[in-house]
């Protein structure tokens, strides 16, 4: 039997998706959009249905460019929620396959439609066809850590206080992309720790160790913040070696400003 479903959003032809799939779901060739809609479902509910993706690499790549979205995609990859192998090429339509049921994806401005076979030889032929292709594909490697560790770390290791307003600033803002000119990660967290008066030392140990850039990274951009006039630094005496430099934030309107708004600000004055 195939039939239309015809429905507002990505987001109802998901909840179909997952509400008619006991085993595995493959998720073939998704939009971004729907890449994007596909990890927000998965931090926001527990019964979902494992999810295998079968993904254009250079949507994959660009998705996972920003780290809200990457950082929540690696939680669902390391809890063995989501699965990210490369599609070997491309295919006719996005597709949702089930050992049930195949829907067949279509998006046009902001609707979308869906297109629905539940013929038993027809899905199990397209079932067994993709999940021998996912069985042979590329892994995709996610190299931004899962935002639920890099929580408990900055809470363990840099306080309470950072942590929330990391947290904050975070929820503020849409996309976090390092491309080196935006609010990225590193900005953020050196942001964050410029509010409470954190070491440069410990914030990027901590950035280091968790896996959001290197020292390196956050010292270069921290000298980029600081000839900006975003954050400042003091020198802290130590008994051996050089002295520590303390963050502090640099302008009047980030000091004024409240942890959610410290993104919206920052950016005022970056661009």
């Amino acid at each position: 039997m195939v039939s239309n479903l015809l429905e507002a959003d990505i987001e109802n032809i998901l909840e179909t998706a997952f509400s008619e799939t006991d085993g595995e779901l493959l998720v073939i060739d998704p939009s971004a959009e729907t890449i994007i809609s596909l990890v927000e479902a998965g931090t926001e509910r527990d019964d979902l249905p494992e999810m295998l993706m079968l993904a254009d690499e250079r949507t994959l790549k660009d998705v996972m460019d920003d780290f809200l979205v990457a950082s929540k995609a690696a939680d669902l990859v390391d809890a063995g929620a989501l699965s990210l192998r490369l599609l070997p090429e491309d295919a006719d339509n996005a597709l949702f396959v089930s050992e049930d049921r195949v829907l067949a994806l279509v998006s046009a401005g902001d609707k979308a439609a869906a297109l629905s076979s539940e013929d038993e030889a027809f899905v199990t032929e397209v079932f067994d066809t993709y999940r021998e292709t996912f069985e042979g594909a590329e892994e995709f490697r996610l190299r931004t850590p899962p935002i639920s560790r890099v929580r408990e770390t900055m809470e363990a290791e840099i306080g309470e206080e950072p942590r929330a307003d990391f947290d904050s600033v975070l929820a503020s803002m849409e996309t976090a992309r390092g491309n080196g000119e935006g609010l990225d990660e590193v900005t953020v967290s050196l942001l964050v720790a410029a509010k409470n008066d954190v070491l440069l030392y410990d914030i990027s140990k901590w950035g280091e160790d968790v896996g959001i850039a290197s020292k390196a990274t956050f010292s270069r951009t921290k000298t980029r913040l600081e000839d900006l006039g975003l954050i400042d630094t003091e020198k802290v005496p130590i008994d051996v070696g050089r002295p520590r430099l303390r963050l502090k934030l640099g302008d009047d309107r980030l000091k004024e400003a409240d942890a959610d708004q410290l993104a919206g600000v920052a950016g005022s004055i970056l661009n």
